[in-house]
């Protein structure tokens, strides 16, 4: 019989919560984590609210000396790893360190440091640049500074497909998982993105609302754009045998993945959601489930008036008349548009909703688009059973991933 892959450890860092517990719970209830810019100073920029992690202090993870030699987005992986694997119960010996395998990624990497780092050359020339800039900047450097500080000797990267980089990478696990490569991965992604660049570079290609107030709104007719976030999440998923050998406790099962391209556009989704369509398909193909076995969709849901008109032809080309009955919640519109990571934070609150049989909401949703036309959970969590929860992301470059996720039963 095939080895199924469960979920033992959840750790997040995000705009809602400084851990996975304090996030969902968040969530849940409906809690926006927008605020007015705080990384760097805004005065002169159109875009004046994000989505910042708060009171997050690295040194409460890592020691001083270390976490100042690390980029943001690294810090946040570190601490979100810290958190799964002691949820977990994992312990790493000799004999396993080498079967434990640490995926964890990020779509754009210390894009901090890199523009502090160019400042730094341009204003008090070569010499003054921080000599540890390049594994601060580099997307692999989270996944190896996880591996050394917790002794994790198995495969070890990153994956980079923008928006879908937090469910590719947990997906390429499964894959490593299934094949029987390893027997523990640490997986997910960590983004910080909010940065004087970063922020200017989004509002001047028309992604970010330059609103303030009851922004982002997924799916509702005025949305304008998306809040750009930042934060962490990893999960510690293994092989079923592995898991009930150790005698873990057991949170869902991640039953299935699949990724498709549309091979449409470098930023723009394809208006017609095939790609993504496909995507879903190919999942839940990959879990052994059929379209009347979903009970919820988590959705890329990112505010902006392309992706969401997007995803919903996509979802509603994937389940036809069952797309009116699948609930449908985009949590990007509590906790922004945390780019590369997002995927692997709507990871957790799937294992959630099918733990907790509760669906977290769309919230700012207050007026219907007729071509938005699904079930959007508007404003409040609803209670419901939920044995199969399904997740989208969509990238930049016509990247689509999708996870599955199942009661584990």
């Amino acid at each position: 019989m095939e080895e199924r892959i469960v979920i033992t450890g959840l750790g997040a860092i995000s705009p809602i919560g400084l851990s996975a517990k304090e996030s969902w719970q968040s969530a849940i209830h409906g809690v926006s984590g927008v605020a007015p810019i705080t990384h760097f100073d805004a005065a002169d920029f159109l875009v004046q609210v994000v989505c910042e992690v708060k009171n997050f202090d690295p040194e409460n993870y890592i020691p001083g000396r270390e976490a100042r030699r690390m980029d943001r987005y690294e810090q946040m992986a570190l601490a979100a790893a810290k958190e799964a694997l002691a949820h977990s119960g994992l312990e790493v010996t000799p004999e396993n360190a080498a079967r434990v395998g640490v995926i964890v990624s990020s779509a754009i990497g210390g894009i901090t440091s890199y523009e502090e780092g160019a400042y730094t050359v341009r204003d008090k020339g070569p010499r003054r640049i921080n000599p540890f800039l390049i594994p601060m900047l580099m997307p692999n450097g989270a996944a190896g500074l996880i591996g050394i500080t917790h002794g994790f000797q198995g495969p070890s990267f990153s994956v980079a497909s923008a928006c879908a980089s937090g469910i590719d990478t947990i997906g390429m696990a499964w894959m490593m998982l299934k094949t029987g490569l390893i027997d523990v991965a640490v997986t997910g992604a960590s983004e910080a993105t909010i940065t004087a660049t970063a922020v200017a570079a989004f509002d001047r290609m028309g992604a970010m609302t330059r609103r303030t107030d009851n922004v982002p709104q997924p799916f509702d007719a005025e949305r304008d754009g998306l809040v750009m976030g930042e934060g962490a999440a990893v999960l510690v998923m293994e092989r079923e045998s592995h898991a009930r050998a150790r005698g873990a406790e057991i949170f869902a099962e991640f039953a299935g993945y699949a990724a498709t391209a549309d091979a449409y556009h470098i930023t723009a989704p394809s208006e017609t959601g095939e790609g993504g369509s496909r995507a879903i398909k190919q999942a839940l193909a990959s879990a052994g489930l059929n379209l009347e076995d979903v009970n919820y969709i988590n959705a890329h849901g990112t505010s902006t008036p392309l992706n969401d008109a997007s995803e919903t032809r996509a979802i509603k080309a994937t389940f036809g008349d069952l797309a009116y009955n699948i609930p449908v919640s985009s949590t990007k519109s509590m906790t922004g548009h945390m780019m590369g990571a997002t995927g692997a934070l709507e990871a957790i609150f799937c294992v959630q909703a099918v733990r907790e049989n509760i669906i977290p909401p769309t919230i700012n949703y207050h007026t219907p688009d007729p071509v938005c036309d699904l079930d959007y959970v508007p404003n409040e969590a609803r209670e419901t059973p939920v044995n199969v929860a399904i997740s989208n992301a969509f990238g930049f470059g016509g990247h689509n991933a999708v996870m599955v996720v199942k009661k584990y039963l």
